[in-house]
């Protein structure tokens, strides 16, 4: 894939505030932390089952530019979160490079041609199809409020290639695995065009002006640990590398979600800004084990939010007490439930910010 955004490294210049989240990603530690929440603009939202029920589909939402920045901003109207992300999906990166995209209703994405025998030949690349979501983010940028943190993202490549293999999304990855193991030149030459692609892309948000991105690796917990070295960590590291080299200064948060005690070796290795973790880590001993004076994002457990009340205000006061010495950004483990009441978004907020 050409390149979106080339020309220059302009960012669109926004109204100047102290920016909590930003500021926790270049190293500052902030009491009361800042906090936003994975897919904090989706379906627990009523505004949001209301403008979808208007427009139609996931995939139709995502590639309208005035719906997509509605969404974006409507938690930030309704609870002043300290980051604004994107509303688009992982799977814009794949629709770009060729493959067909859509959505079942009620058993998620699905992609064609699979990829399963590691020919590559169907896939014509046309980075024309992001301009929608570029142009999401600076509606976005226009409309944010001084405090709030821009925030773009994309899926890692080893995520993104567990997809594009399989066609689907599956729980053990194993059409993906396979084909690394069975031909892991053929499996390296997909990861690369991903790494390039999502490099692309990245710069093209930051351009258009978003001032931090995640990387999300849904998937890195499902390989054996040489394979993850080469798969999940050599590839954002080569991703981490190329977006410094692009466009210094913006943060990047790795996402890699169930890797457990690999957690330390990502870290290292791969050289985000910022560490998200998900709800299966001890926050004590990710403080402990992670380099001193990065940042962590994280990670209350969806299912604690969702049941409210103790369990709760408990998960939360040990994850505040657990990252009290290090520059910490409250986030959720993974992405917040739909069934999850508004209220006790409400409440996470007053506990955090009393």
């Amino acid at each position: 894939m050409s390149p979106l955004s080339e020309k220059s490294s302009f960012v669109p210049s926004r109204e100047p505030g102290d920016r909590p989240l930003l500021g926790v990603l270049r190293g500052e530690r902030r009491d009361p932390p800042p906090v936003w929440l994975m897919r904090q603009a989706g379906r627990y939202l009523p505004e949001y089952r209301e403008l979808r029920a208007q427009k139609g589909g996931f995939l139709e939402l995502c590639y309208d530019s005035a719906a997509a920045a509605e969404i974006t901003l409507q938690p930030i109207r309704r609870f002043g979160f300290d980051g604004a992300i994107l509303f688009s999906d992982i799977l814009v990166i794949p629709h770009a490079m060729g493959q067909q995209l859509w959505f079942e209703t009620g058993e998620g994405p699905r992609l064609a041609p699979p990829l399963l025998d590691g020919d590559f030949s169907a896939l014509a690349p046309d980075p024309a199809k992001l301009a929608p979501v570029l142009e999401t983010v600076r509606r976005v940028v226009a409309a944010l409020p001084p405090r709030a943190t821009m925030l773009g993202f994309a899926g890692s490549p080893w995520t993104v290639a567990t997809y594009m293999v399989a066609g689907q999304g599956s729980k053990d990855q194993a059409a993906a695995r396979t084909l690394a193991y069975r031909d892991p030149a053929a499996f390296q030459r997909l990861i690369d065009a991903i790494v390039a692609a999502t490099v692309d892309y990245l710069v093209g948000q930051i351009d258009a002006g978003v001032e931090a991105v995640q990387l999300f690796d849904s998937w890195a917990g499902s390989l054996a640990p040489t394979e993850f070295l080469r798969w999940v960590v050599a590839p954002n590291r080569a991703v981490v590398e190329a977006l410094r080299a692009r466009r210094p200064g913006t943060p990047i948060i790795g996402f890699p979600k169930g890797i457990g005690e690999k957690l330390p070796v990502y870290a290292r290795e791969t050289e985000v800004d910022a560490l998200g973790i998900d709800e299966t880590i001890d926050p004590e001993w990710a403080d402990g084990v992670l380099p001193a004076g990065l940042p962590v994002q994280g990670n209350l457990d969806p299912l604690a939010l969702l049941a409210g009340g103790e369990a709760q205000a408990n998960a939360v006061n040990r994850i505040r007490a657990a990252f009290s010495k290090r520059p910490h950004i409250f986030n959720l483990g993974h992405g917040i439930l739909p069934e999850t009441p508004v209220v006790h978004v409400e409440k996470l907020l007053s506990m955090i910010r009393a």
